[in-house]
């Protein structure tokens, strides 16, 4: 074993447990009383696996641990409030204490532990045993020696953080946020035994170099820190520990294990300290590599190389799992300056939830009257009065759009569903829709629906640009309204290089037809795939005649009554490949800068709000995946200038604007990207994307992402996705008159236990 920290010590216990003929030895280059950092932080569902694991270490860790269950969210601008909720379940231990007793329990157990002993040569340790474990931490020296076989990739975070403690206690999990001249700051604290706490100061890259602090520099850190934070420490100094300033190291490994060399702890991957500890991801990674050698049974020999296979395999799922969560979680701190834009109820909820592991649900479960609070703040500032009964959830609540007023915040996403002749929406259209209406949500926006034939994506595409599409169309609207008592709005498009397809069901993915294809046009001869067919470059004339498209499809959907209009900018057809550097390689004043390119796509919405006098909405892809492409910065600006135009929201979804795309998936993944334009631009948007259920709504909409939030595939498997959310939380939903029978029977089967 390589590195006697707590992963290589634990390990050590497990194996000497089941194992006890085998021998089994640490080498430590650091003395028995070295330790860097203070204390290490476990969560309940760890202490249990502690304890399954080895009862008598757990014990140890039980009887010294500082124990807590509520975090605490102090904001000190522009007034001092702190935030308190429960249920959160964590223990503190200071590092040295977790080392102690484990080298106690090692030593009981016959490992024989080399305290001040680096090896040198770990290929010819290898060759001298069974399993060579190298828990020897980030900076591994085992995987810079077969980093050809490890595959290690490190990623650098933006912010700053220095570990320090102090001889302070405090009663919960603590972040406190602070702004001085430089910029702002944040604490992340705990305490870890009854007299001491870690204390965690982080920061961004400007607030660090307008403080002058220096990376290496602990009295000046110190003093700065003490000042700033002084009513936090109530007095206490600030205690430091070879304390730099750092940036966070992700590092991922495409593999684990070479021969008879595993990789443990931090040799192998590492999480953001805002997730936890990474003492606890090591401590559980031995658990499983000892499950997996034990596994084999007491025989003297095992097969290494099967179990540690049996180990990575287990093992990696949930350290991708717990990375990315830890992703999110350093981006919200990455981001804090942003976030304190939000009111302070909605900072906190986003913070308590900024890892997708934690929902509305979940905390309600932790602390039902914080969520209560939280829930009654929001209701009252949709409108909704305080009264005697529970607030509604978030998702509940009405929300307004130039005098557009929506009964709740579900939205029917567009989904295409390829089933028109002629562009013109029949009885499929009609039931698909209006089904959706009849389900609840409080707006249904009807699939993409192209401007001209040559604008479609299929032939089974719809459009609005003839009298008989219209009149379709009017129909469906008709029915929304009149029995569903709904709203509908109406998508609007041009499908550009990625036109004249087959439907899905008839070939694989943008699929050209065989035959009866129809002419591309785009902002740059440049094909959306090898096999298909590469557009016209259009001419301003074209530019002319597409804008003045939109504009007359705008008025027809004006005559057929939808509630609200939304031009599609987005997934790489017409409008978005403008923007897109990827597809628009235009020499003249519409390609090159960000300006030129979204200028033709700014004057057909300046065109259609001229026309439309209803709610606007703009459907834009915030990223295209791609380095080089359009990024959320050119997002945020594209969103500012829409705002200027008179758009009312921003429909908020990334990629498929190019086949080279590493989009980086999760649950609603594409909802940060509409937080930030919604906290820095101003506008309200609307989020869509892998979002199914409905605690997963209520929590995007408190934590301040999103106004709205769309979902598709989850409104293909049940249209009546609200109707059926409203019965699980105990709101009452609408139902149509000839489906109110349904009311009790959905309490029933849907409703909560």
């Amino acid at each position: 074993m390589l590195g006697g920290g707590p992963a290589g010590l634990y390990f050590s216990i497990l194996l000497a447990k089941a194992r006890p003929h085998d021998e089994i030895v640490v080498f430590e280059r650091n003395r028995p009383d070295d330790t860097f950092g203070f204390g290490v932080v476990f969560s309940d569902e760890t202490l249990g696996n502690l304890g399954d694991a080895d009862a008598e270490s757990y014990a140890a860790i039980r009887e010294r641990m500082a124990y807590w269950d509520a975090i605490d969210v102090h904001l000190w601008a522009p007034e001092a409030r702190t935030m308190r909720s429960r249920g959160h379940g964590f223990c503190g231990l200071g590092r040295q204490a977790l080392l102690d007793l484990l080298q106690a329990r090692a030593l009981s157990l016959g490992v024989t532990i080399r305290f001040e002993e680096e090896v040198v040569d770990v290929e010819a340790l290898r060759a001298q045993c069974d399993l060579l474990v190298a828990a020897d931490g980030i900076n591994s020296a085992t995987r810079a020696r077969y980093e050809d076989a490890f595959a290690p990739r490190m990623e650098h975070g933006s912010a700053r953080y220095v570990w320090l403690g102090t001889p302070r206690t405090f009663e919960a999990f603590t972040f406190s946020f602070r702004e001085d001249a430089a910029g702002v700051w944040q604490v992340h604290a705990y305490s870890f035994d009854d007299r001491t706490s870690t204390f965690i100061v982080e920061c961004d890259d400007e607030t660090f170099a307008a403080s002058g602090l220096a990376e290496d520099d602990e009295v000046a850190t110190i003093a700065h820190c003490e000042k700033l934070f002084a009513e936090e420490l109530a007095g206490a100094p600030l205690v430091a520990n070879r304390s730099r300033w750092l940036r966070f190291r992700t590092l991922h490994c495409e593999r684990w294990h070479h021969d008879n060399v595993v990789l443990l702890g931090d040799a192998a991957h590492t999480a953001h300290f805002s997730v936890g500890s990474g003492t606890k991801m090591a401590m559980e990674d031995a658990i499983d590599l000892a499950a997996a050698i034990t596994a084999q049974g007491d025989a003297p020999t095992i097969d290494v190389p099967r179990a540690l296979a049996t180990y990575e395999e287990t093992r990696r799922p949930m350290i991708s799992r717990v990375q990315r969560s830890a992703e999110q979680s350093q981006r919200f701190f990455e981001e804090t300056k942003r976030h304190l834009r939000q009111p302070p109820e909605v900072f906190n909820f986003a913070l308590l939830t900024r890892s997708n592991r934690i929902t509305h649900e979940n905390l309600r479960l932790r602390d039902a009257p914080y969520v209560e609070s939280v829930d009654r703040w929001f209701a009252e500032r949709s409108g909704v009065p305080a009264g005697p009964d529970a607030a509604p959830p978030p998702m509940f609540t009405p929300f307004t759009l130039r005098g557009l007023t929506l009964p709740n915040r579900v939205v029917v996403s567009p989904m295409c569903q390829y089933s028109a002749v002629d562009g013109v929406p029949n009885d499929w259209h009609l039931v698909h829709l209006g089904s959706r209406a009849l389900g609840g949500a409080g707006l249904v926006i009807a699939e993409m629906t192209d401007v001209c034939a040559e604008g479609r994506i299929s032939p089974g595409c719809t459009g609005l640009w003839s009298d008989a599409q219209e009149a379709a169309w009017r129909r469906i609207v008709e029915f929304v309204h009149e029995q569903a008592g709904g709203k509908i709005g109406m998508q609007i498009a041009h499908a550009g290089r990625k036109g004249a397809t087959k439907r899905p069901w008839e070939g694989s993915d943008d699929e050209p037809l065989d035959e009866g294809a129809w002419p591309l046009i785009g902002p740059s001869p440049i094909a959306w795939a090898e096999r298909n067919q590469v557009p016209r470059e259009m001419t301003r004339a074209d530019m002319v005649s597409v804008r003045d498209a939109f504009v007359a499809s705008a008025r027809r959907a004006a005559r057929c009554g939808f509630d609200l209009l939304e031009v599609h900018a987005a997934h790489g057809y017409l409008l978005s490949s403008f923007l897109t550097p990827l597809s628009n390689q235009r020499g003249d004043e519409y390609g090159g800068s960000l300006e030129n390119r979204a200028r033709f796509p700014l004057e057909v919405v300046e065109a259609v709000r001229a026309v439309w006098d209803g709610p606007l909405s703009v459907r834009i892809s915030a990223t295209d995946w791609v380095p080089g492409g359009f990024d959320v910065e050119d997002a945020v600006v594209l969103a500012g200038w829409l705002k200027e135009r008179g758009v009312d929201l921003l429909d908020v979804s990334a990629g498929q604007t190019s086949t080279e795309a590493k989009p980086v998936y999760g649950r609603a993944f594409q909802s940060p990207f509409a937080e930030r334009i919604r906290v820095e631009v101003g506008v309200p948007t609307l989020s869509v994307g892998n979002i199914w259920d409905h605690d997963r709504v209520n929590t995007l909409l408190l934590s301040g992402r999103a106004d709205l939030v769309a979902l598709a595939r989850a409104h293909l498997a049940d249209p009546y996705f609200t109707a059926h959310a409203a019965a699980s939380l105990g709101v009452p939903a609408r139902w149509s008159p000839q489906y109110r029978a349904a009311a009790s029977i959905a309490g029933k089967m849907f409703g909560p236990e």
